[in-house]
């Protein structure tokens, strides 16, 4: 089990972009899979991409699939979520964790999310 941190949410437009990292504790990415889950309110909390500790697959939930992109960089020790055209119903808090792939699962300790608003 890692502790990771959420960082870059906001209020943004329907229609615009924003981009969430993630940092990852030293040597994390060699060895996990991590991902981006976010609960709206009221609403379970649910997957949303993951990519492969190896960095060659990801893998995206239908609801978000050729709007946002999963990237990592292993030099700066993050994990990306690029969001574009926002809609409202991506308004979430988003957390990321590590993951066992092909689960959807998160099964490290969850930190307190950033808070994404998409409204006009």
């Amino acid at each position: 089990q890692v502790q990771l941190a959420e960082s870059g949410g906001g209020l943004v437009q329907p229609g615009r972009s924003l981009r969430l990292s993630c940092a990852v504790p030293d040597g994390t990415l060699s060895s996990y899979t991590v991902g981006w889950f976010r609960q709206a309110p009221g609403k379970d909390r649910e997957f949303v991409a993951a990519i492969h500790w190896r960095g060659i697959s990801t893998e995206y939930a239908d609801s978000v699939k050729g709007r946002f992109t999963i990237s990592r960089d292993t030099a700066k020790g993050t994990v990306d979520l690029q969001m574009n055209s926002l809609e409202p119903e991506d308004t979430a808090v988003y957390y990321c964790n590590t993951v066992l792939w092909g689960t959807r699962d998160g099964f490290s300790p969850w930190g307190q999310g950033t808070q994404v608003t998409v409204s006009s």
